[in-house]
């Protein structure tokens, strides 16, 4: 079996800090939810996750972006970096970086969900023919991503993975698995494309995406969940896994 090989006190560097585990679960009304997924080469396989995880094969990295314009949090985009991988048996995704376009939503995120973030100028933008997204910091364009060519999709046949984000908890370092779950009311899906994207600036140059996989866009109720489970990040889900 595969296992991630990241040094963990290396991937901890920046890590949000999270004071409580016992987060109420909080609803995001008429959320727009773009994903996009490209292939990496093999080299990136066990390199960008730690022990705790499994590496799929193909590796997958993919870009998870919520646009909401209401709601308990106030109105925020956030762009989420993920690695594809496992914990124990389930698909999960890795939580490289995020950026997001509100301070206040930012903390609250960090400190209830454990999400790495910096503030940034997120967009998503919506038209007839694509829908893209970009991500720009201090000026400069971080990200450039599109699905192209939207066709209707069923709104059940959209599927996100739960993500396991590293974060500081009162029980030490460790990897917060996150499950928001999605109230699909339209979907689409399109043909992927890669415009710009500055891997180091995300937090990890060897992210190295390359054949396009997959993209969807939806309009749904994201509910991001009361904390169930923590796991170790040195150890396999089978050793490390704790309630919350």
């Amino acid at each position: 079996m595969l296992f991630g090989t990241a040094d963990v006190d290396e991937l901890a560097t920046g890590a949000p800090t999270m004071e409580r585990l016992d987060t109420e679960p909080l609803t995001l009304p008429g959320v727009w939810v773009l994903q996009t997924t490209f292939e990496m080469p093999i080299a990136a396989r066990e390199c960008l996750l730690p022990p705790g995880l499994h590496p799929t094969d193909p590796p997958l990295v993919s870009w998870l972006f919520f646009q909401c314009a209401d709601g308990p949090l106030g109105p925020f985009t956030l762009a989420q970096l993920r690695v594809s991988c496992r914990s124990g048996l389930r698909p999960r995704g890795f939580l490289v970086e995020s950026v997001v376009d509100s301070a206040e939503a930012g903390r609250a995120l960090a400190a209830g969900w454990g999400f790495r973030h910096r503030l940034g100028q997120v967009r998503l933008a919506r038209g007839y023919d694509a829908v893209t997204g970009t991500v720009q910091c201090n000026g400069r364009t971080l990200l450039e991503v599109a699905l192209r060519d939207p066709d209707p999709l069923g709104a059940h046949d959209v599927q996100y993975t739960a993500g396991m984000h590293l974060a500081r908890t009162p029980r030490g370092m460790r990897l917060v698995q996150v499950d928001p779950t999605f109230v699909v009311a339209r979907a689409e899906r399109g043909r992927p494309s890669l415009g710009a994207f500055d891997a180091a600036a995300w937090g990890d140059a060897r992210v190295a995406p390359r054949h396009p996989v997959s993209a969807s866009i939806a309009l749904a109720d994201v509910t991001l969940p009361k904390l169930r489970f923590l796991c170790r990040p040195d150890v396999w889900a089978f050793d490390g896994t704790e309630s919350a």
